[in-house]
């Protein structure tokens, strides 16, 4: 299969692990140039306290900065349900540009009912600074980068391949992890297997790395593994496991799963680029939708 771009080239990537929302944030530098790209940072809360903080999204501009790094994108792969984006923050120090796959507006949409926003909550995905159709490539310094749309956990999720690099949100966990719900309002199962058998067709020597990872079994954490592991070992996916089998499995397992536990301030900031909703009088606030999700 040909790629549009240098699936050679062997991006540095370091991975920051947050350890209230077991979420991985990378920065991802191009082999040939200072230039790099921030995937999936985290903005810290205490939601009991409703208390915004930085720490986590300091480490990373600390990262940028103490390597003389020139940061060109902050790539959002979802939005996400369980963490808080930093993205702003991050540019607000950085620069750079904000980038989510153009479904983001599917999502403000469906949201945007939910948390009952009113008219000056724009739902056309200008919040962000680009918006990625499946396919679309943008560059990295002088590394070409293309996104791959994988919808199934949510409808704007997409991968992104940077060289031999792919950041892979929650399309998918690590072998002994498997795979994410799929029973989010625009999620599907059946979307979410094709999805991770598009994911799977890049060269099996193909980096892939976790947005999530929860040490199944009590191992170490883990967000790197390859293409060919997962398709001989993810427990969900790998050995040849059908499509039928996927969704009976998916479906059953998702009905037992629990909200997570930031979902309602994360889905309010998230769809608005990392950005707090405000009041009438500009004062930050979050909504509490009784029953509604």
């Amino acid at each position: 299969m040909d790629y549009p771009v240098d699936i050679s080239l062997k991006p540095d990537v370091t991975g920051f692990f947050d350890d209230a929302t077991n979420t991985i944030s990378y920065v991802v530098k191009d082999p040939n140039s200072n230039s790099c790209a921030i995937v999936d940072s985290v903005m810290d809360i205490d939601y009991a306290a409703g208390r915004i903080t930085y720490a986590h999204a300091d480490e990373l501009i600390r990262f940028v900065e103490d390597n003389g790094l020139k940061l060109e994108w902050l790539i959002e792969t979802h939005v996400h349900a369980d963490h808080l984006s930093a993205a702003p923050y991050i540019q607000e120090k950085l620069g750079g540009k904000i980038g989510i796959g153009e479904h983001i507006v599917t999502v403000q949409n469906v949201f945007g009912k939910i948390f009952n926003e009113g008219t000056e909550f724009q739902r056309d995905g200008s919040q962000f600074d680009a918006l990625f159709k499946d396919g679309d490539t943008y560059t990295v310094g002088g590394m070409e980068v293309f996104a791959m749309h994988t919808p199934g956990h949510t409808p704007a999720c997409m991968v992104h391949v940077m060289g031999d690099a792919a950041f892979v949100g929650d399309t998918l966990f690590m072998p002994d992890g498997g795979s994410a719900r799929a029973d989010f309002p625009g999620g599907d199962a059946a979307t979410l297997f094709d999805s991770i058998q598009k994911v799977l067709t890049l060269p099996d020597e193909t980096r892939l790395f976790m947005c999530h990872d929860y040490g199944p079994n009590g191992r170490d954490i883990q967000w790197e593994t390859t293409v060919g592991e997962e398709k001989a070992h993810n427990i969900h996916v790998g050995g040849g496991k059908t499509k039928e089998e996927f969704v009976q499995f998916r479906t059953e397992r998702d009905a037992t799963l629990d909200m997570p536990k930031l979902i309602i301030p994360s889905l309010q900031v998230n769809m608005r680029a990392g950005e707090v909703p405000t009041d009438d009088d500009g004062v930050p606030m979050l909504k509490v939708p009784v029953n509604g999700l």
